[in-house]
């Protein structure tokens, strides 16, 4: 696995032996390309983060601060190592924060917190996680006005998208279905 564009292209991310499905390059490379210049000076918030291959594409193609959230031990020490050679290897004008612990709730303590991001990714384990982050109360309250929420699921699963979600932009690439939402409750 390596980053596709940017500042990091080509650098070779650290993947744990089991426990993570990192995100494909081409899944990862057609995500970027539907979101276009949104990245540029975005604040993005990587929920179930892995190696960290989404927040550290965004960080390379512009992207001013990365949140990571994980909570897998062998996951964070790839992610740890990717962000150290991310930051020692190349001129970075992103801030990266790495936030270990469950994403529910720290999704709680970034919403409390007043955090907010205009883009948001996550890639939760495939099975009931992608739907239950679609109908987590702390999430459409962290994502900022004309912001974005990537989501991943398994192509077989059947997401039901409503309360402040609206569906932007739906894609499938192999067993993956992509959802760009946005929050249609925003003013």
């Amino acid at each position: 696995m390596r980053i596709i564009a940017g500042i990091a292209k080509g650098m070779r991310l650290a993947v744990p032996r089991s426990g993570v499905r990192p995100t494909a390059d081409r899944i990862r490379e057609a995500i970027f390309s539907s979101l276009g210049a949104r990245v540029v000076g975005a604040r993005v918030l990587d929920l179930f983060a892995g190696t960290g291959a989404i927040g550290l594409e965004a960080a390379s193609r512009g992207a001013t601060t990365v949140t990571f959230v994980e909570n897998s031990h062998g996951a964070l020490e790839s992610l740890d190592r990717n962000v150290e050679t991310f930051k020692r290897n190349r001129e970075v004008n992103c801030s990266i924060s790495i936030v270990r612990g469950d994403a529910e709730r720290q999704l709680g303590k970034l919403a409390s917190a007043g955090e907010s991001f205009s883009l948001i990714f996550a890639d939760p384990p495939y099975g009931a996680a992608a739907q239950n982050s679609l109908t987590d109360v702390n999430l459409p309250k962290l994502l900022a006005v004309g912001g974005m929420f990537v989501l991943e699921s398994a192509k077989r699963e059947a997401l039901t998208v409503s309360g402040p979600w609206e569906l932007a932009r739906e894609s499938v690439y192999g067993d993956t279905r992509v959802s760009f939402l946005q929050n249609k409750q925003m003013p």
